[in-house]
């Protein structure tokens, strides 16, 4: 079997696995629905930025709203074409977001493709720290990036954006000039500083109020607060935490 075949086989096994934990088991898209109820309208328009295999796009559609799932790995594109290509309330992007539209690097972790980033210092953050050994991105592929800006251009403001691009964040916020009515952002323990500029860009661009949910516990973990209070529960993330998602909505919903 040639190097490419085996790359090939390894990817498919690792989607196979997402598929089964990310997609199959519909006590967890029952929570996510219950969860993102509060942020997601019906018929309203929800982006899905980093959408993997879709599970949050799946959600999204459970709760009546039009969605836009933006993924730039080619190979996960191709597994979102099959899981929502017929369904006329899914536009699929194959791009990566950032701040100005171009092409970036796309760095590929083969056995954990939900773990596929832009952002060197993402990677070189997980080089030796606890719960990422064995985490190697030996593969890339350039892509092409768009923007929020663009996105909402050509498919009109959402109502809510989720955003997990591993350590990127921060850099898809760049690329977008307005307010938006409600987003989530992942947070790591890797890269504390890309969640807090993250935060610093929405407040550059309107009033918004932030809530923490980690993991994937798909419940807010305290009562909304300033941008102050959110950049200080990021720092103040235990290791073991790993990784959450910052919630933010504007302050006069």
């Amino acid at each position: 079997m040639t190097t490419n075949s085996k790359h090939r086989t390894t990817r498919l096994a690792a989607l196979k696995r997402s598929l089964r934990l990310y997609r199959r088991d519909a006590e967890r898209l029952d929570r996510m629905a219950a969860f993102y109820r509060r942020f997601v309208p019906e018929r309203g328009l929800a982006f899905d930025v980093g959408a993997h295999l879709g599970d949050r796009t799946a959600v999204f559609r459970m709760l009546g709203a039009r969605v836009v799932a933006v993924e730039p790995d080619p190979l996960l594109h191709r597994a979102l074409r099959l899981l929502h290509g017929r369904d006329s309330g899914v536009v699929l992007a194959q791009a990566a977001l950032g701040a100005k539209v171009g092409e970036a690097t796309l760095r590929i972790n083969l056995h954990n493709p939900t773990v596929s980033t832009l952002s060197d210092s993402f990677i070189a953050a997980a080089d030796g720290a606890q719960a990422w050994e064995g985490q190697t991105w030996t593969e890339t592929e350039d892509v092409p990036v768009t923007t929020l800006d663009v996105l909402i251009a050509q498919n009109g403001v959402p109502d809510f954006a989720k955003i997990d691009v591993e350590g990127y964040e921060d850099v898809v916020l760049d690329g977008l000039s307005r307010t938006i009515p409600a987003l989530s952002f992942e947070v790591t323990t890797l890269d504390r500083p890309a969640g807090i500029r993250a935060v610093e860009r929405l407040e550059r661009l309107g009033p918004y109020r932030y809530v923490l949910s980690l993991g994937e516990s798909f419940a807010l973990d305290s009562p909304w607060s300033d941008a102050t209070e959110i950049k200080r529960r990021i720092e103040a993330l235990p290791e073991a935490a790993n990784s959450g998602d910052v919630y933010a909505r504007l302050s006069h919903r």
